[in-house]
């Protein structure tokens, strides 16, 4: 199919483009910008001016909650509720059941995803079978089947030893591994960040050490094994310091965070709102800001939704005992434009952070618009709004930002040079 993209401001961060500007779309692919190229002929026009054209957002982190957990979500739904926030790639976790630590599961999920016809999945497989931590995954028949990356969750591994033996086995096979650096010993029973809100709400904390503990284990560990990481999930302004000064070192690390981690702080935990209960947990001003100041200096080079959807059941009990995670894919762009809107981030700074940084961060292909590369688009209007919430895709309802109005308003999202989705 053939598609003309007339008139939007095109901002691709990889390649540097930043102009009002025509684009063209053959099979699937970008095949000029500018003026046409000879005897192309539109199959459909989409009027973009006034719209922003820019790489689909790639998303490191999307739980789409299948096999196993239909309740709350299923692959079609959640894919969906991506393609809604400009996202055309995701990398889903494994926290599955059964747990993504076989080939099997791994393409029963990408056979949904193809047939679902929404966004691109790129599986994050199990670096320990069923999570467990005590023996290896079959990584090699996992990369072979379609995984991209492994990791473990917030599960620890049963010794130093074990996981030192799983960074260097997958150093052997250029393999890349997702670290979430929390101290079990050090976190366990916690609920907030341990500081004045904790204590005034009678919670349990969870020390900014818990981090900074494990995430001092896990670097040492990488630059051993000589293996490429990416740490996910970051939550502190130290462990943000750490990775600055890993990459400082030279060693081959990226870094994440979860995008209502620069909006949030563990102030919204008064009124006991279970919508705000996150693992890690929502940390204090200080720790933002310098989250924020990591993301724009590019230390931390991707921002995820970290998207968690859960039936309405799983949030309705005294905060303690619901189940931690937002669910926010959908409102992905719109909540990001909040820190242009703050003057936080520039805008083609922020479609780095959300497109060709993620990509580069995992190897995935797409996150620029350059020619020949994969047609996956997002067309926002920047002077738009969005209602969150007015119109709802994912399974899961546990967001705090239904009925904020939102900057921005995603109108097309093309995957494959196809609109996957429209508003």
């Amino acid at each position: 199919m053939s598609i003309e993209i007339l008139g939007a401001r095109l901002i691709d961060p990889a390649s540097g483009h930043d102009q009002v500007t025509n684009l063209y779309l053959r099979d699937g692919k970008v095949i000029a910008s500018g003026a046409a190229p000879a005897g192309f002929r539109a199959e459909q026009r989409i009027d973009a001016s006034g719209l922003v054209a820019a790489p689909g957002l790639v998303d490191l982190s999307v739980a789409l909650r299948e096999p196993g957990y239909s309740r709350k979500g299923s692959i079609a739904s959640e894919t969906l509720a991506a393609t809604a926030g400009g996202v055309t790639s995701l990398c889903c976790t494994p926290q599955t059941r059964p747990v993504l630590d076989t080939t099997a599961v791994t393409e029963m999920i990408l056979d949904r995803a193809r047939d679902a016809g929404h966004a691109r999945v790129f599986p994050i497989g199990a670096l320990s079978r069923n999570l467990a931590g005590e023996q290896l995954a079959e990584l090699v028949a996992l990369r072979d089947a379609g995984c991209v990356a492994f990791g473990n969750g917030l599960e620890q591994f049963g010794s130093n030893r074990t996981l030192r033996r799983a960074l260097e086995y997958a150093a052997t096979f250029d393999l890349t591994v997702v670290l979430h650096s929390q101290d079990r010993d050090l976190a366990e029973g916690g609920l907030a960040h341990e500081g004045p809100t904790a204590s005034l709400l009678g919670l349990a904390g969870i020390p900014e050490s818990a981090e900074t503990v494990a995430l001092a284990r896990n670097l040492l560990l990488v630059e051993q094994a000589g293996v490429r990481a990416h740490f996910t999930q970051l939550s502190t302004a130290r462990g943000a310091q750490m990775i600055a000064e890993a990459q400082a070192r030279g060693l081959p690390v990226t870094a994440d965070v979860a995008l209502y981690q620069l909006i949030l702080t563990d102030e919204a935990l008064h009124g006991f709102s279970s919508l705000y209960h996150v693992q890690p947990p929502l940390r204090g001003t200080a720790d933002r800001d310098g989250l924020r100041e990591a993301v724009r200096y590019g230390v931390i080079s991707s921002i995820a939704s970290h998207h968690q959807p859960h039936e309405i059941d799983a949030k309705q009990a005294p905060f303690g005992a619901t189940e931690a995670g937002i669910s926010s894919v959908e409102l992905h762009l719109p909540l990001a434009l909040t820190l242009v809107q703050d003057g936080l981030l520039d805008l083609p700074t922020l479609l780095a952070r959300l497109s060709s940084g993620p990509a580069r961060a995992l190897r995935l292909p797409g996150g620029t618009l350059e020619v020949g590369q994969p047609a996956d688009i997002v067309l926002f209007d920047p002077q738009g709004s969005t209602l969150a919430g007015e119109v709802w895709y994912s399974k899961g309802q546990n967001c705090p930002f239904i009925g904020h109005c939102l900057p921005g308003a995603v109108r097309y999202t093309l995957v494959d040079g196809r609109i996957r989705f429209q508003r």
